[in-house]
């Protein structure tokens, strides 16, 4: 912790004498707009896709819509707030950020604090609200490291490994093995983009690999996923009975799907059908165009974003940008990618789509600084 605390004052100093002069610009309005888009496309598929759910589980079919547009409506303002809020100061919060990140990753193993559903923990109820500390993470994480790697220092490799195990194991054990696949994208990646030599990935990638595989085998359902997924038939009713009717919601959609509000899978036939499985209920009710256009809009949003990164007046926001861009993107390919049965399913919803309050206001969130590094570029 010493160490972190030092490399974190040299990187303040650094970055304060190295801080240009602002020049305020209109924000991207491309990437506002394309957010825009996706999130109230999303409100509207958590009415479609959670309607069975939430008469059966509440008597009430706006139950799960109104809490969405209520998380929306805070995301935004955060988004405001964070657009019109100079980056720099995250780098002077880098740290705490960080340490305060891992005390609540912590804080979800203690009894009467953390909440314990569908067998794991990985909720804080915080009196008023509940917060899921693995999606603070994400946006910590990226803000420590773009404030660490904005410092030019030959040896780091080891710190970088030390911080990613202990920030990636706690949420490993909560267990969530979608979000810490996650977040170790989004650290290597952005070790790669801060000029780390090849050798060191010849060493990392394998190692990840490995421990990837390793958390699957050892624990019984991640392997049961695996199993399944190599070979769909083996259990049709029980660990691939998911993926069989995604596929089946997927295919039956055709090339312009069965109708918006038609879908038959989201009648408690496809589990998890407004977090996980949402785009499965995309696919059947607007077909492959419409799929196609929500992947195409996820595009064009990863574009923008690192095209800011490549503007942005400084190497902490160059790091800070091509970071949030770097999360959106891998998560969304990991939700996509499981939807098609190209990888195991992970659990990791589709971004600004899927139902989930914490992780709707923490990205909107990273959407505002990344907005206003475009301010700035």
């Amino acid at each position: 912790m010493k160490q972190l605390m030092a490399l974190f004052h040299r990187n303040k100093n650094s970055e304060q004498r190295q801080k240009p002069q602002k020049k305020w610009h209109r924000p991207d309005r491309w990437l506002l707009g394309v957010v825009i888009v996706l999130s109230l496309f999303g409100i509207l598929m958590v009415y479609d896709s959670s309607v069975a759910i939430a008469l059966r589980d509440f008597g009430d079919q706006y139950y799960f819509v109104r809490e969405q547009a209520k998380w929306l409506v805070l995301g935004l303002v955060a988004c405001f707030i964070l657009m019109r809020t100079d980056y720099h100061v995250l780098h002077i919060f880098a740290l705490p950020l960080l340490v305060g990140t891992l005390v609540l990753l912590a804080g979800v193993f203690i009894p009467g604090i953390g909440i314990h559903a569908l067998g794991a923990r990985r909720w804080i109820n915080m009196g008023v609200f509940v917060i899921q500390p693995a999606e603070l993470a994400k946006l910590t994480l990226i803000i420590y490291l773009s404030a660490w790697f904005s410092f030019k220092e030959s040896k780091r490799f080891v710190g970088f490994m030390l911080l990613v195990a202990v920030l990636v194991g706690l949420v490993v054990l909560e267990p969530d093995l979608g979000t810490s696949i996650i977040l170790t994208g989004i650290a290597v990646l952005m070790y790669f983009f801060s000029g780390a030599r090849i050798y060191q990935f010849l060493l990392l990638i394998p190692a990840l690999l490995i421990s990837v595989l390793g958390l699957a085998v050892f624990s019984p359902y991640r392997l049961r996923r695996i199993t399944t997924f190599l070979n769909p038939e083996s259990d049709p009713l029980g660990a691939s009975y998911q993926i069989r009717q995604v596929i089946l919601a997927l295919g039956s959609g055709g090339w312009f799907g069965v109708g918006i509000g038609k879908s038959r899978q989201k009648y408690e036939y496809l589990p998890e059908a407004n977090t996980d499985s949402i785009f499965a209920i995309i696919g059947e009710e607007l077909g492959f165009v419409g799929a196609t256009a929500i992947i195409l809009c996820f595009l064009f949003l990863v574009w923008r974003g690192f095209r800011i990164a490549k503007r942005a007046p400084d190497a902490f926001g160059r790091y800070l940008a091509a970071g949030i861009t770097s999360w959106i993107a891998i998560q969304a390919v990991v939700n996509l990618a499981s939807m098609v049965a190209l990888v195991p399913l992970t659990g990791v919803p589709l971004p600004l789509v899927s139902y989930g309050g914490s992780s709707l206001i923490i990205l909107l969130s990273g959407i505002g600084i990344l907005a206003n590094i475009s301010r700035q570029s």
